[in-house]
């Protein structure tokens, strides 16, 4: 009964239990939804977010230099001596202690800025490490991008194999009525048949395709490679053919203003002037105030005892110290040269970053106008082989025309088919490359 009575009240509470949330292997992952796992998953991304804890840990120590630092000190002495090692007089080894308590603090008053400018590049290295994982982020949405439209595209490759495959199975039906019938020769059956074999090939060869994009878009979320991953389907037409005419300079010059990329670049350059400013601060004097408090005991003196001695031998200073470099000078100009060196190379860094996006903006147009071509020559060649290959069908199976010919046609339509859908989403990823250069988020 006691069992019983358990089992029951296991059942009663299943279905109340509150499961773990989030996307799984079996369900429909949407685009969104793989960018945003990739996002989570991806090492760099995380690696770049410890860098930036990093950083803020050194805004918080930078800033504590400012604050004056706080010493003390307990010290404990054992002493065994000879008091009359100078009249030769052997009265044995004497024992003593002593306890000296110190509390010291001291503050930079002055050295030349370099606590200030600290803390300066501090910040500027954090919002420059903050920019840099945003560089990481679009280009692992990119590298997502490219690899869910080109699940999509294989996917409508295995789709079209296989609705070829179809129509020539059909035909190669009819032909064998035919041919049983003695209207068409041997040799018009085995083209058809022929056909048909080389048209499996192609299926397999899309369907193994399709199996690697899927393989490729999983590793490049970090998601463990299996056979139940499922993605959305996204409605597509609203992203064909747009008739866009970029403007290279127009495009670049918006991209200038919120690409992550330029932003660090440009931080960067903050961060090397700064640094410039830190070794030149050293060539100034440094000025500091020092305070402190000590007192000791000692038992070679009986009175007035341990707490009265601690309290007559206390002694309380100020101090104030300055220091100048003299033979340091040259490791402090060394140290300037290569600072303002570092400023340089990050001045050209910039300057390389910003042709670096120039060159992909006035590729990214290019590709525009080359894909919308492309793509209008590719659905006019489709639309008019399929014209000729449904004059071909309906002649093929009055007997009109030879199985050579009418392969010819379908032949046509099949590249013609391959070549439309290629040139549609090379478009598609086109127009989405432009408009990631002006700042629209990712869709599809």
């Amino acid at each position: 009964m006691e069992t019983r009575f358990i089992v029951t009240l296991f059942l009663l509470i299943i279905p109340f239990v509150v499961l773990p949330q989030g996307n799984d292997t079996d369900s429909i992952w949407t685009f969104d939804e793989c960018i945003q796992y990739a996002l989570k998953q991806n090492i760099q991304i995380r690696k770049s977010d410890l860098v930036n804890q990093s950083n803020k840990i050194n805004i918080d120590y930078s800033k504590s230099q400012r604050a004056p630092s706080l010493r003390a000190s307990i010290g404990q002495n054992f002493d065994w001596d000879n008091p009359n090692y100078f009249t030769s007089k052997e009265t044995g080894m004497q024992a003593s202690n002593s306890t000296n308590y110190s509390l010291s603090s001291s503050v930079t008053i002055f050295n030349g800025f370099a606590v200030s400018n600290r803390i300066k590049q501090a910040l500027v290295d954090f919002e420059s490490g903050m920019y840099n994982s945003e560089t990481i982020k679009e280009s692992v949405s990119l590298s997502i991008l490219n690899a869910f439209l080109q699940v999509l595209f294989t996917e409508e490759q295995v789709k079209n194999s296989e609705k070829q495959l179809e129509s020539t199975m059909e035909q190669l039906r009819l032909a064998e009525e035919r041919l049983n019938l003695q209207i068409i020769s041997q040799s018009d059956y085995l083209q058809v048949k022929s056909e048909l074999a080389s048209e499996k090939l192609a299926l397999a060869n899309a369907q193994s395709h399709f199996a690697i994009a899927k393989v490729t878009l999983m590793q490049l979320m970090e998601l463990p490679v299996n056979d139940r991953f499922n993605f959305a389907h996204p409605n597509l037409d609203d992203f064909v053919n747009q008739v866009r005419i970029p403007d290279a300079r127009s495009v670049y010059n918006t991209a200038l203003q919120i690409k992550p990329q330029i932003k660090n670049a440009a931080l960067n350059i903050q961060s090397a002037v700064i640094n410039e400013k830190i070794a030149r601060a050293g060539l100034f004097p440094s000025l500091s105030m020092n305070v402190g408090i000590g007192s000791n005991y000692s038992s070679m003196m009986a009175d007035p005892g341990y707490f009265g001695q601690i309290y007559d031998h206390t002694s309380r200073y100020v101090g104030f110290s300055l220091s100048m470099p003299i033979s340091q000078i040259n490791e402090v100009i060394t140290s300037v040269s290569n600072a303002r060196i570092g400023t340089h190379n990050a001045e050209l860094s910039e300057l390389e970053v910003k042709n670096q996006l120039r060159k992909e903006i006035e590729q990214a147009c290019v590709d525009v106008e080359s894909a919308q071509i492309e793509y209008e020559a590719s659905l006019e060649q489709y639309n008019s082989n399929v014209e000729s290959y449904a004059l071909a069908t309906e002649k093929f199976e009055q007997g009109l025309i030879n199985s050579v010919d009418y392969l010819f046609e379908k032949t046509n339509l099949i590249v013609a088919e391959s070549q439309l859908l290629q040139s549609k989403y090379n478009l598609i990823f086109s127009y989405k490359i432009l408009d990631f250069y002006t700042g629209v988020p990712l869709t599809l």
